[in-house]
């Protein structure tokens, strides 16, 4: 997508009324949750109606929209729940386009695996190695394996604001992922390479660059060649430069202090998202999600020995806790209903994402909840419910 300046993205977002007062002028009645017919076998009615439990009474404070797909070979679940938009009042879309945020990691992951298995990327060769006029000698021992499974210890790149009130203000200014690898390997290195994780998005704007370099490409035209068009998912795509969701979406609101002072809730389904390129800009559906989490546990996507990359942990510990680390190439790892559950969430402003899978295919889980604090510390109570409805308590 071709870029725009950020004049001329401030004046879209101004015909858009996005800097207009909170979109909450008439109350939102609750929207009652509904189910569509599921394709092939459905599962068990216990389980349906627990899924159904956890979408009742929106919108709330908390969320304000939730789009559900259970699916695998113990039986399938579609459900809806809450509004389009506060304003209008209407019922959510169930197929509406979201932010995907960091579920877009899994994709990256996937195309770096897939030129690794062409012979085109080395997981063991340096990053430096490869863009040597961007990765500085203090990071030379970073490999692509590293970035994969965020063991590499660089850095968070700096980002202008510490509060979501301020992160709005600034939610048209442009980043270059050239701009955010030169702030964070400016900084000394949080550990040595290999020797713990931390996850952050950095390790994620390194490989997305890193695949360009090697394919002479862009990031998002390698990406769609390799996954989207294949599986054929039309309603996948990445914005650029651009603030808006396009096609049909669901508001996504936040919490925040508002021009008068108050508290409450925004609009902000118009954010750009150049921050996070490779590692958290996609749009989806849950449609399509469903469909690449399906296509990638079966092997369609990543075969052989490196698919086994996405279901490998290092052996290190947590950067900040302590505890073993949790991410693999791309994915995550958590034991829920005493089995593991392997999968990724993602959070941009106003929007949740997750895909989900057990190792084998049985059951699968995508959602997109619209959190009103989408990137708080805390989990969204609706995602919560649904990711233990569908696997069970950790």
């Amino acid at each position: 997508m071709r870029n725009t300046t950020r004049a001329a993205l401030l004046a879209t977002a101004l015909l858009l009324g996005v800097t207009a007062a909170p979109a909450t002028a008439r109350p939102a009645p609750a929207q009652p949750a509904t189910a569509a017919p599921a394709l092939g076998p459905a599962v068990p009615a216990a389980l349906a109606d627990t899924l159904a439990d956890a979408l009742a009474g929106l919108p709330t404070a908390d969320t304000t929209a939730a789009l559900v797909r259970v699916g695998g070979t113990d039986g399938t679940w579609r459900g809806s729940a809450g509004v389009h938009d506060l304003v209008s009042g209407r019922p959510a879309d169930p197929a509406g386009r979201f932010r995907a945020g960091s579920v877009t990691k899994v994709f990256t992951a996937a195309v770096a695996l897939q030129l690794a298995a062409e012979h085109r990327l080395d997981l063991d060769r340096t990053a430096r190695s490869y863009l040597p006029d961007l990765i500085p000698a203090g990071y030379a021992g970073v490999t692509v394996r590293q970035l994969l499974n965020h063991t590499h210890g660089i850095p968070a790149p700096d980002l202008p604001g510490d509060t979501v009130e301020e992160a709005y203000a600034n939610r048209f200014l442009r980043h270059t992922p050239e701009e955010l690898v030169r702030s964070a390997t400016a900084k000394p290195r949080e550990f040595a390479p290999g020797t713990e994780q931390h996850y952050l998005n950095i390790g994620y704007t390194i490989t997305g660059l890193l695949i360009e370099r090697v394919t002479g490409d862009s990031y998002a035209d390698q990406v769609t060649r390799r996954i989207l068009d294949p599986l054929g998912l039309d309603d996948t795509y990445f914005p650029g430069a651009d603030p808006r969701i396009t096609g049909p979406h669901n508001h996504g609101y936040q919490t925040m202090t508002l021009d008068d002072g108050t508290t409450g809730l925004r609009d902000v389904s118009v954010w750009g998202a150049t921050d996070a390129w490779a590692a958290g800009d996609l749009i989806s559906t849950t449609a399509d999600l469903e469909h690449f989490t399906e296509a990638l546990f079966r092997g369609r996507i990543v075969r052989g020995p490196l698919l086994a990359e996405m279901f490998t942990l290092p052996d290190v510990p947590d950067h900040g806790s302590g505890d073993p680390a949790a991410y693999s190439a791309g994915l995550s790892m958590k034991k829920l209903g005493g089995r593991e559950v392997w999968g990724k969430t993602g959070g941009r402003w106003g929007y949740n994402a997750a895909v989900a899978s057990t190792r084998d295919g049985s059951r699968t889980l995508v959602y997109s909840v619209n959190s009103t604090d989408a990137k708080g510390e805390g989990m969204n109570e609706v995602a919560y419910a649904l990711m233990v409805a569908a696997y069970g308590q950790p």
